[in-house]
């Protein structure tokens, strides 16, 4: 197999990687693509580094044009811009993986280098991208259960392993060593089908209720302050609905994020209106919005808790995304590509502490959006006594993209692994609710107003994958970066 051969081999095997997430949701599609990209590296030991290099570019390209397609709702520009950021880490992986086969156990170091590479991608440049974990893909697999375990790492560890078991297995020249490597791989499954799943020490229940308001269009076409009054409507309707009988009164009621587009603390007549609301609900309101900052050209994307007397705790939103809430370089790119400023007026300025609030008595961890793909923000929020999670969010963006189902199973994959309930209140959709099983209690219909009720129990305990899985990921990060010089020095 020449060079080309190796580079079109490893960009399928990329494409085939990529339909483990929606909209395809293939089942372990992506541990295959590994275990082919891992096949295709272990046919180049004599080959040089640039070339081992454009195979793994190869493979990034693949894998990560396909998966973030969703980012064209933003713009083209976007799209190639998270593209072409993330495919040169592809090119290290293929370069480190290469060098680490060369040592004994190859397997468990080439396990360590992958998750190194998943840690670069997600925290740099700038924020990172934590997208497209091999983790991810676990969610409805018997994989899925080692993150309650060993965390979002450990689990992409794992399922790696479980990939190089595959390659090795189709490399092997001796039956007794793909039957080894075959069964290497169904036991790593077996054992997650039998771990353990559910609520890490519950305590008591409370009646919840989110709000899903929907959006009065196209993203961007409203007038400001319209969608504010979809979520007043939505929420005078639950309360019709509770004086009528036909739902329960809830402790608290969740709104998503961007539910207000006008600063309510500002806005004498939305305050009082939430006021009002949370009065005759007799329960506060958890508000999604944007809110001025401290000069006119910065805001924060922020929930608030809000009851009859105003606002209260307020959890910033800490991973603000770049170039979709902020401008990073605006000086200078403002006057090249005058989009920025129009379309981003203001930047949005990150918070600094974790997003565990009170509301109505019971400690909540919130994220907003994307904030839920962050280990860091999970972990903060469970140490800092969240008993469980909310993930307040607005897709308006993003209609009729793959975007929502795949932050979705991420959601997913947090309730299994905190053993928490995870509650998602959105605009337009996805909204809904995941047991700490990780299945899906209510969701509601994209695209319309809705309310979603239900009864969640509390969890007071930290499972194992949230207490040690930071310690695990950095672990496995030195033990990938050892690896890779060993490797080198033995070339």
């Amino acid at each position: 197999m020449g060079s080309t051969r190796y580079v079109l081999a490893a960009a399928g095997f990329g494409v085939l990687s990529s339909l483990a997430f929606d909209p395809v949701s293939l089942p372990l599609a992506m541990v295959v693509g590994v275990a082919g990209l891992l096949t295709v590296l272990q046919r180049m030991a004599g080959s040089r580094t640039r070339a081992v290099a454009a195979v793994g570019a190869a493979f990034g390209l693949g894998f990560m044009i396909p998966l973030v397609w969703w980012m064209n709702a933003v713009s083209s520009g976007a799209y190639v811009g998270i593209v072409l950021s993330q495919f040169g880490f592809f090119a290290l992986l293929a370069v480190c993986l290469r060098r680490v086969m060369r040592l004994p156990f190859w397997p468990l170091w080439a396990a360590a280098v992958w998750v190194g590479i998943e840690y670069l991608r997600g925290n740099y440049p700038l924020s990172g991208f934590p997208w497209g974990r091999l983790a991810h893909t676990g969610v409805d697999t018997p994989f899925a259960s080692y993150v309650r375990l060993i965390g979002t790492p450990g689990t992409s560890a794992v399922m790696f392993l479980a990939a190089a078991a595959v390659a090795y297995a189709a490399s092997g020249q001796k039956a007794r060593q793909v039957v080894v490597a075959l069964a290497s791989a169904f036991a790593l499954m077996g054992l997650g089908a039998a771990l353990p799943t559910g609520i890490a020490g519950a305590q008591g229940t409370r009646q919840v209720a989110l709000i899903q308001g929907d959006v009065p269009g196209l993203f961007g076409t409203w007038p400001p302050g319209e969608i504010f009054q979809k979520h007043v409507a939505e929420t005078e309707k639950l309360i019709a609905d509770i004086a009528s009988g036909e739902r329960p009164k809830p402790d608290f009621v969740l709104w998503p994020e961007n539910s207000t587009d006008v600063d309510p603390v500002q806005d004498t007549g939305e305050d009082r209106k939430i006021r009002e609301l949370s009065t005759s609900l007799n329960a506060p309101i958890l508000v999604g919005g944007i809110f001025n900052g401290p000069t006119r050209e910065t805001a924060y994307n922020a929930g608030v808790v809000w009851d009859e007397d105003g606002p209260g705790e307020r959890y910033v939103k800490r991973k603000v995304v770049p170039y979709g809430e902020y401008v990073p370089f605006r000086s200078a790119l403002g006057g090249l590509v005058p989009r920025f400023d129009r379309q981003i007026p203001r930047d949005m300025l990150p918070g600094k502490k974790s997003g565990v609030l009170d509301i109505a008595g019971v400690r909540i961890g919130d994220t907003i959006c994307w904030d839920i793909a962050y280990d860091a923000n999970i972990r903060d929020n469970i140490e800092g006594g969240a008993q469980l999670l909310v993930v307040q969010t607005s897709n308006a963006s993003f209609t009729g993209t793959s975007q929502p189902d795949q932050q979705w199973k991420i959601s997913r994959l947090r309730a299994i692994e905190t053993g928490r309930y995870v509650l998602v209140p959105s605009t337009n959709g996805i909204s809904g609710i995941v047991d700490p099983q990780g299945r899906t209690v209510a969701r509601a219909t994209p695209h319309i107003p809705a309310t979603l009720s239900a009864k969640v129990t509390l969890a007071d305990a930290t499972t194992p994958g949230v207490r040690f899985g930071g310690l695990i990921e950095y672990a496995l990060v030195a033990l990938g970066l050892v690896g890779s010089i060993w490797g080198r020095k033995r070339n």
